[in-house]
């Protein structure tokens, strides 16, 4: 079964109180000034739910660096979040999956080399409600015929055989999913399609297929909520908002791996990127989902922004802000909110290369 993060559920203040207090060993963030900052003005953003915890945490500490900026965040789901960005709306967006060739078409002109840069790992967990049952170990083969539909009981003999010794119920299967679209959807269906081609034969995407059984739920929240409401109900998530929902370990190679921020580090760590011509910063990535100690379900969330704005204010505070996102305390400060697997050294570096390019129109 879960365990929390002992932080998870704090107050922002009380997070933001301990990402400036606290000492710099171990990736522990370090103090954030408070009184020095000229930076004024205020920029929006909009985007994934999964990300929420993070992003409060981000704007938190950033507020207490620059007293006088405000970031707002509205976390209306990865579609909702592109088509702000897209329409100009909002300054900044994060999304859980990338720009398609056709939301690319449709930037303005200011915003074609656009920059897009991983920022948030997170593993997606399986979350399931089975009363008695607080382990579940499945293939990928499994997991697409549950959500598929083509498993039905819980008591199913290829269930029963991945799970030896463990007290499968005869009962119905309630497979949950969300109504919305979604970057997590779109990152789960992608992993049905790549690792169980034969069962999860349509392509994957930000929509639920309509044809499939099973439960609908607004966002991450509801998909957690109608999970626990219903035994023998099984979803996904991402990890840093399930609870104390117990979570499936997912069979890679022969072994069974649970979900850790650690795992899914390793996954992405190792994964290549890409190779994107419409964008020099476009820092998109193609998971290998066979790396050993690799979770293979991972949420690899992207923040959005223009090379250039109209506004050079409006530049600074999107420069300012993002570079406190992927900086090493502030990848620190969102996996002690949300849990999250900070980015490496690497990817660190490459992402600010990016960042520090965003200035005003000429």
């Amino acid at each position: 079964m879960l365990t929390k993060h002992p932080l998870k559920g704090m107050s922002l203040v009380a997070l933001l109180v301990l990402s400036m207090s606290a000492c710099t060993s171990g990736g522990t963030p370090k103090p954030t000034p408070t009184s020095t900052s000229t930076l004024s003005g205020a920029i929006a953003g909009a985007g994934a739910s999964s990300q929420s915890a993070a992003m409060q945490a981000w704007i938190a500490t950033f507020a207490g660096a620059h007293p006088s900026a405000t970031v707002n965040y509205d976390p209306v789901g990865s579609g909702g979040g592109r088509e702000q960005f897209i329409e100009g709306a909002v300054a900044f967006a994060a999304t859980d999956a990338p720009l398609s060739t056709d939301e690319v078409k449709r930037l303005p002109d200011h915003c074609r080399d656009f920059i897009q840069l991983p920022g948030y790992i997170s593993p997606i967990a399986i979350a399931f409600n089975i009363e008695g049952v607080s382990e579940l170990s499945l293939s990928p083969d499994s997991v697409a015929k549950l959500f598929a539909g083509e498993i039905t009981r819980w008591n199913d003999p290829q269930l029963l055989a991945e799970n030896p010794g463990v007290p499968l119920p005869d009962l119905y299967v309630n497979p949950v999913h969300r109504s919305d679209g979604s970057g997590t959807t779109e990152t789960f269906t992608e992993y049905l399609h790549d690792t169980a081609p034969d069962i999860w034969t349509t392509p994957p995407d930000k929509n639920w297929p309509d044809i499939l059984p099973g439960e609908a739920a607004q966002q991450t929240s509801g998909v957690v909520q109608t999970i626990a409401a219903g035994n023998g109900s099984i979803g996904y998530a991402d990890a840093s908002q399930i609870g104390a929902l117990p979570s499936v370990k997912i069979k890679v190679g022969d072994e069974f791996v649970p979900y850790s921020a650690q795992g899914a580090a390793t996954l992405v760590e190792q994964s290549p990127r890409i190779a994107q011509p419409a964008s020099p910063f476009d820092y998109s990535l193609h998971l290998d989902r066979t790396v050993k100690g690799g979770y293979p379900i991972v949420l690899v969330a992207y923040q959005l922004a223009c090379p250039t704005y109209s506004d050079g204010n409006d530049a600074k505070l999107v420069r300012t802000f993002l570079s406190h996102v992927f900086s090493e305390d502030g990848q620190a400060i969102a996996a002690v909110a949300s849990g999250s697997a900070p980015l490496s050294a690497r990817m660190r570096e490459q992402a600010l290369k990016g960042i520090e390019t965003i200035g005003p129109t000429e």
